[in-house]
C-alpha cells in the first residue's frame, strides 16, 4: 500500500488532513509522574507516521510537552510536510483580549510556527460568558493571521448553532464519537451538514478497549486500568451499560473484523469514518513506546458492507445512550473523564457576574449591560430563598448573540439566566416559573423546543406570549422566578 492510499480530506480551504489523525494526549499521560519526554527522540518517533501518510497530528496546550515535540518535528520536515492541530483550554473565569493573545503566542512559540493550522477551543461552562469573549478575541487573531482556521472541541449542538449564528466561522468540532458513544449522530450531524462544519472524532477505539486483547476478557479491575485513556473509556463502557453488553458488542465487531481480514480497531474506526460529516478519526499514539502504523493503514483498504452495518446497528442497539449531548461529560455528571471529575483540570469555578449586598437578606446581580444602569434595574434580585430574574434578551456587552435564529437566542438567554442564578447560589433546577415573550408568532416552536431542552427535566410553570419585544434584533425575552431548595 502506498502513501497515496491514506485517505485525505479538505478540512478547510488550504488545509488538507489525513483522515486518521495521530493524537498526542498520551504525552501528557507519559509525563504525569513529573518527568518530561525527550523532545528530540519523541519528535523522531513522529517520522514514521508522516512517512506512511499520517501527516496530521492533534494536540493541546495542556497535553504536556506535545506542542514542543510537534514543533521540533515540523522544524525537521518543513512547514508544508505536516499539519499540526492544537487546542486552547483556558481556565474557568474571565479572560482578557491580551490573555487570549498571550495563549496563542505561547502555542506558536512552542510549535515554532508563525500561524496555527487549526486552533480548537474548549469551554468549561456555557453559563459563564467568558467563553464567548474568548471566541470573539480568537476571531480577531484569525483575521490577523496568527490562526489559519478556528475550530471547537467538545461543543454541544445548541452552542455550535449559537456560535455559527453569531457570526463566528468555525470549520470543525472535535467530539467523542464511537460505537459506544453515538451522541454526535443526530442533531449534531444535521447541523454540521447544514453549515459545512466537519466533525473530528476521538474515542473511536475507546482507549484500546476496541482491540483483540479485550475480546472475551473478564472485566478489568482498578489495577488493570492504568493509563488515562483506559480510565476514561472504562467510564464510557460503564455508562453504556457495563462490561457484559460491551462484550456482546466487541464479539460482533471481532466477527466482522475476521470476515474482512482486518483488526477490531479497524472496524470500530472505519464505522465512524463512514458517518456523515466526519472528516477524520483521532487515534492516539504513545510515541516512542508503541506504534500502530501498519494497522491504521489497513483502515483504507476496506469498507463496511450492508451486512456489517446491520450487525453493528443491532449490537449497538443494546447499549444505553451516553447521557446528554457532545461534550456534556466535561460539564455535568456523570463526568466521563480519567478521574471521574474535573479535579485534574481546575480547582473551582468563579461566579460569572457581580453580586452586591443590599442588606442582610437581599442581594442583586448585575451583568454589565448598558440598560441596567440606564434604566436602573438589576439582572436578578435574591430575597431570602426567592430569586427574581429580570426580562432577559440575547445581549452580551454590546453584542446581540444568536443572530436571527430564535433557538440560538433562547439558549443564550437561558445561559445568562443560569449565570445570574449561580452567582446568587442557585441553579436552573430551582426555577419554578418562566415567562417568555416572542416577537414573531412563527418562532413559538423553536423557542419552545429550546426551553424544553433546558427545562424538560424541571418543568416549571410557564407562560409564552407574543409581544413587541424592544429592539429589532431581539426575537425573544425571558424572565424567571426561582426558589432555592424547591426541589
Amino acid at each position: 500500500m502506498s502513501v497515496t492510499d491514506v485517505e485525505r480530506m479538505e478540512l478547510a480551504p488550504g488545509l488538507s488532513i489525513s483522515r486518521v489523525l495521530t493524537g498526542m494526549w498520551q504525552i501528557a499521560d507519559l509525563e504525569r509522574e513529573g518527568g518530561a519526554v525527550d523532545p528530540e527522540a519523541t519528535a523522531a518517533a513522529m517520522g514514521p507516521y508522516a512517512e506512511a501518510g499520517f501527516t496530521t497530528f492533534d494536540m493541546a496546550d495542556h497535553y504536556g510537552s506535545a506542542e514542543v515535540v510537534a514543533g521540533r518535528f515540523r522544524a525537521s520536515v518543513g512547514e508544508g510536510g505536516v499539519q499540526l492541530l492544537t487546542k486552547w483550554v483556558p481556565d474557568p473565569g474571565p479572560v482578557t483580549r491580551d490573555e487570549v493573545r498571550a495563549a496563542v503566542e505561547r502555542s506558536l512559540e512552542r510549535m515554532g510556527a508563525s500561524s496555527i493550522d487549526l486552533l480548537q477551543f474548549h469551554a468549561w461552562a456555557w453559563w459563564h460568558p467568558a467563553w464567548l469573549d474568548c471566541l470573539f478575541h480568537l476571531r480577531e487573531l484569525r483575521e490577523e493571521g496568527l490562526i489559519r482556521h478556528l475550530g471547537l472541541t467538545n461543543c454541544d449542538t445548541a452552542h455550535l448553532r449559537m456560535i455559527l449564528h453569531s457570526g463566528i466561522e468555525v470549520v470543525s468540532n472535535q467530539v467523542c464519537c464511537s460505537l459506544l458513544d453515538r451522541r454526535a449522530r443526530g442533531a449534531m450531524t444535521e447541523l454540521c451538514l447544514e453549515h459545512g462544519v466537519k466533525l473530528l472524532a476521538f474515542g473511536t477505539v475507546a482507549g484500546g478497549f476496541f482491540t483483540e486483547r479485550w475480546v472475551g476478557a473478564p472485566e478489568p479491575g482498578p489495577g488493570e486500568v492504568t493509563t488515562w485513556s483506559q480510565m476514561k473509556y472504562k467510564r464510557f463502557i460503564d455508562a453504556a451499560g457495563g462490561w457484559g453488553v460491551f462484550q456482546d458488542l466487541l464479539h460482533s465487531v471481532a466477527e466482522i473484523a475476521a470476515r474482512h481480514g482486518v483488526s477490531v480497531a479497524n472496524v470500530a474506526s472505519r464505522y465512524i469514518l463512514e458517518q456523515p460529516a466526519v472528516a477524520g478519526v483521532i487515534i492516539g499514539a504513545r510515541l516512542g513506546r508503541s506504534e500502530h502504523i501498519a494497522d491504521n493503514r489497513r483502515l483504507f483498504g476496506f469498507s463496511l458492507d450492508e451486512r456489517s452495518r446491520e450487525e453493528l446497528a443491532s449490537a449497538t442497539a443494546a447499549l444505553s445512550p451516553i447521557p446528554g449531548d457532545c461534550g456534556d461529560e466535561y460539564r455535568m455528571p456523570p463526568y466521563l473523564t480519567a478521574s471521574g471529575d474535573l479535579s485534574h483540570h481546575f480547582d473551582s469555578f468563579p461566579a460569572p457576574y457581580e453580586v452586591r449586598d443590599q442588606g442582610p437578606a437581599r442581594r442583586q446581580v448585575l451583568t454589565g449591560t448598558i440598560w441596567e444602569d440606564l434604566a436602573g434595574f438589576s439582572r436578578a434580585v435574591r430575597r431570602g430563598d426567592r430569586i427574581l430574574v429580570s426580562g432577559t434578551t440575547a445581549t452580551h456587552g454590546s453584542r446581540a448573540i444568536g443572530g436571527s435564529d430564535p433557538a440560538a437566542q433562547t439558549h443564550f438567554i437561558i445561559d445568562k439566566i443560569e449565570g445570574a442564578l449561580r452567582s446568587l447560589g442557585a441553579t436552573l433546577e430551582d426555577v419554578v416559573r418562566t415567562r417568555i415573550y416572542i416577537q414573531r408568532e412563527e418562532d413559538w416552536e423553536p423557542v419552545s423546543r429550546a426551553h424544553g431542552a433546558r427545562f424538560g427535566a424541571i418543568q416549571p410553570a410557564n407562560t409564552m406570549v407574543q409581544a413587541g419585544v424592544i429592539g429589532n434584533e431581539y426575537l425573544v425575552e425571558m424572565e424567571v422566578e426561582a426558589i432555592t431548595g424547591s426541589r
